[in-house]
């Protein structure tokens, strides 16, 4: 018997085409996700660039490293940090900062894009600083931010806590907010009445190479009253980083806060001798 010949499978030109027009459009998807990529990337590029000076380089390799640690932000700024801490801060009450919030965008920088002070509120804030120093220059020095590098930061020429060579504070010209260091009841006392947030970063930990955990964002002011709370909080931050609040007898906290509430910048001396009463100043500060 003779064998068949085995013939090749048949194919359509029908098959061809439709294999062709697939790998067009793959290849045209696979395109268009790439240009669609690097126009997200341009345009975010240019909002970190719009964000203005800060403590990270406005260059390609300071949008990735804040691009990086932004996988680390805080999913919720505006919710105090959980402490069991039973202390009080400086701060008893502020009021409620009409809503809403502004929006703020970035790590490093980190700046409002809402709300913005006007040029005549901030120079009325700078103002504000400037007072303070002058109201104690042996405590309160004013110079450029060591977090930032750039604009004008408060420090304490002998700082209880640590932070950035003794920052307090800085203002950022570009949208008249501020950063600062604050007691965590004081944070909570801002926070809750809507006047700031927590910096992304402020998680405490191996996070404080960047930021002290109770770094705060305070939110520019808007009209003239708002800079008088402003400055209350400013003060908040001068005791807590100048001062300190960790020591275990609450005589320290408690009559600091009191003396420093009723005598400005200069209570903070009066509470170191009356409190201390004859202690090691050096020996007080490291009682944490």
């Amino acid at each position: 018997m003779d064998r068949q010949p085995v013939l090749p499978p048949l194919s359509t030109n029908s098959e061809h085409h439709f294999t062709a027009r697939s790998g067009q459009l793959l290849a045209l998807l696979l395109i268009a996700a790439f240009f669609s990529t690097l126009l997200h990337l341009y345009a975010d590029y240019k909002a970190f660039l719009a964000l203005g000076p800060g403590g990270t380089p406005s260059t390609v390799p300071g949008y990735v490293r804040t691009k990086t640690l932004s996988v680390f932000a805080l999913r919720n700024p505006y919710l105090p940090k959980a402490t069991t801490t039973t202390q009080r801060g400086h701060l008893r009450h502020l009021p409620a900062r009409p809503t809403p919030r502004p929006t703020t965008r970035g790590i490093a920088p980190h700046r409002q894009v809402t709300q913005r002070a006007s040029p005549a509120l901030y120079q009325h804030l700078a103002a504000e600083l400037h007072r303070l120093v002058a109201a104690d220059p042996e405590r309160l020095v004013l110079g450029t931010s060591c977090f930032e590098k750039h604009g004008t930061g408060l420090f304490s020429r002998s700082p209880a806590r640590r932070t950035c060579r003794g920052e307090i504070c800085h203002a950022h010209p570009s949208d008249g907010s501020m950063h600062m260091t604050l007691h965590p009841a004081d944070a909570r006392v801002v926070l809750e009445a809507g006047w700031g947030e927590r910096h992304p970063l402020a998680r405490g930990g191996w996070f404080e190479k960047f930021v002290p955990e109770g770094f705060v964002m305070v939110y520019a002011p808007r009209r003239e009253e708002e800079v008088d709370v402003l400055v209350r909080i400013v003060e908040a931050g001068a005791w807590y980083v100048d001062f300190g609040y960790s020591c275990s007898s609450p005589t320290v906290a408690g009559e600091g806060v009191r003396r420093f509430g009723n005598g400005g910048m200069k209570g903070i001396e009066t509470a170191r001798s009356s409190t201390l009463a004859g202690r090691d100043l050096l020996e007080a500060r490291s009682c944490s």
